[in-house]
This record gives C-alpha cells, structure tokens and sequence, in this order.
C-alpha cells in the first residue's frame, strides 16, 4: 500500500551534491512525496539589488531536496519519478545574467579578454489563476505576459563508483539537464547506480527557453507532487522522460555535438527495443519523425534531448506501462 509523505527542508537540510549523502528520509516504491524545493539561489535574490555574486556563497548555488532512499533499489534498476504536479511557492520568482555564466559571454571553459555581461537581476510576477508570470524590462516600460510552464531544471540519482557530482552539473545521473520536458506529466526514468537510488529534486522554473541561453530561468521555489516506483532488473544508460504524448531522451555532455549524439543513440536504441525494428530502421524513423529541442547549452555539461511522438510507435509497451500507472496513482495527491 501506497504512502503519503511532506517534506519540507530546513536550509541546512538542502543537499548540492548527487552522491552519497545521508538520506533526508527513506521511501518505497508506490509511495507518493510532496516536497518543498528553493530556488537555484536559495531564496537570497529577492529584488534588483541582489546580486547573485554578492548574497550568494558558492559552492551553495542550485539546492536540492533529497537525497531520498528508495528501498530495494539495487544498482541495475531502474528508479521511475513522476510528477504529478509542480507548482510555485510564492508569487514571484527571479532570473538574472551572472558573470561569466551562459551562453553569450566568457566562462571558465571559453576565456576571453572581454568584461563580462553586466550582472542585472529581473523579478517577475507570478499569476497562477491566470497561468502567467509577466516580464518586465529593466531598462524600458515594455512589459509582457508568458505562459506559467513549471518544471524542474535539475533532478537526478546518486552516480556510481563513489562519485559525488555538484548540483549544477548534468550526466548520466541526471543532474541539471535544464529542458523544459520536465514538467508536471511526465515521468523520468534514471538508472540506479547505488543501493537505494538516492534521488533528489531541485531548481524550479516557472519557465525556461529552450537552451536557457543566459544560464538563468525563471527561478522559483516550488511544491511538488512526484509518484515514485522502482523497475528490477532493468537498465536505463540515460535519463528518460516519458510524457501521455512521447517519448524523451537525454544525453549530456562537451562539445555539444557529442550530447546530440548520445541523446540520438539512446532514442534510436530504445525505439529499436520497444518496437523490434533493426537499428537502421529505428534510426530511419527518427530522423524522419523525431525532433532534437536544446535542454542548456551554459552548464558545465550541455543538455540535448530527443523526441518522437508515441503515434509513430504502434502498440507499444514503455516500461510495462508505469507511466499510467504513476499518472492514476499521483492524481489523487495533486
């Protein structure tokens, strides 16, 4: 029998790496979790005045909620999350440039001799009724209102061989894949890689272009509904996302091309396995039906995904069908 659970952290209880943290609390497969997450700032940018360079500490950038312990989750398993709903915790969130951060300016790993982007911090109002958050220029009166599209930029397992990976950093484990997919509906799938999956949840957006080109979204605490299940004896090389309407891969990685690559190679496979197509077929059909959105291109890997419509696949079972399955039983927690 399913189980109901709320977490709410405590700041010190926030978690900025996936590896092997203590658990904040142990769950089962079929339980249900209602979680609190902070935002990619821990809350501290609340105005224009907060620059994130000045009331942020690094490393304590991108806090996770987690990590949770899924009891029976053996490394060879598949950890299946669904999220059933994701809604923000206050009414408004933030989004800034960050120097040498993103996808216009000079990093770490691309050094140039230019200045960095000005550091400027935008706050936008949040409308849940209506289903907006509205934009508003720094530097002029234009205003506009955006579609409310919730999701969570980062969430992940603990990766194995005893490493611990930083929040802010997206692979194989999951991590800060950044793409939009990862909203309320949609069910990931990560390969576990130490006993108990340890998976946590964080970096909420109220929304996010594709790419997230600046490095920063619209960033927001959130309350988060998600369905957990464990799949035995079954492997998953790369997170995957399954929604009502298609099927996700992700890969991450530099350059680029490379996590185009893997996200490519995952979805190709896996439509090959679900539908028994040889692997020149199932790459045929990809390339004619499948699509290619950005996840980021500013972390410290880039995200790529890989997406093909269900219609395409005739009757086909994905995961025996826990993707159902989590959709009925979180609904009644929403």
């Amino acid at each position: 029998m399913s189980e109901f659970y709320e977490f709410n952290p405590t700041p010190e209880q926030y978690a900025y790496t996936f590896g092997p943290n203590k658990p904040l609390a142990k769950v089962r497969p079929g339980d249900v979790l209602k979680i609190r997450t902070e935002d990619c700032f821990g809350g501290l940018v609340r105005g224009f005045g907060d620059l994130p360079s000045q009331v942020c500490t690094f490393p304590y950038l991108n806090p996770v909620t987690g990590p949770f312990y899924v009891e029976g989750a053996q490394p060879g398993d598949t950890l299946a999350l669904h999220f059933a709903s994701i809604t923000p915790a206050r009414d408004w969130a933030v989004s800034s440039t960050f120097p040498h951060f993103g996808a216009l300016t000079a990093t770490s790993h691309t050094a140039m001799l230019h200045p960095p982007l000005e550091e400027r911090v935008w706050v936008y109002e949040i409308d849940k009724a209506a289903g907006i958050v509205r934009y508003s220029a720094r530097n002029s009166d234009f205003t506009v209102d955006l579609p409310l599209d919730p999701m969570h930029g980062t969430v992940g397992v603990a990766p194995g061989a005893f490493e611990s990976r930083m929040t802010i950093t997206p692979d194989a484990h999951g991590g800060n894949m950044d793409t939009p997919e990862l909203r309320a509906g949609t069910t990931v799938y990560f390969g576990v890689n130490v006993e108990g999956a340890l998976f946590g949840v964080g970096d909420g957006h109220a929304r996010q272009g594709q790419g997230e080109v600046s490095g920063v979204a619209v960033e927001a605490a959130m309350e988060t509904v998600v369905a957990v299940e464990l799949i035995k004896n079954v492997a998953t090389p790369w997170p995957r996302i399954e929604s009502d309407t298609h099927l996700i891969s992700t890969g991450s990685a530099r350059p680029l091309e490379d996590a185009y690559r893997i996200s490519q190679h995952d979805l190709v496979t896996w439509v090959s396995e679900l539908t028994g197509l040889d692997l020149l077929d199932s790459l045929q059909l990809v390339t004619q039906a499948g699509e290619a959105p950005v996840g980021n291109v500013v972390d410290t890997n880039y995200t790529m995904v890989a997406k093909l419509a269900k219609q395409y696949l005739g009757r086909t079972s994905v995961y025996d069908g826990v993707h159902a399955r989590l959709k009925a039983l979180g609904a009644g927690y929403r």
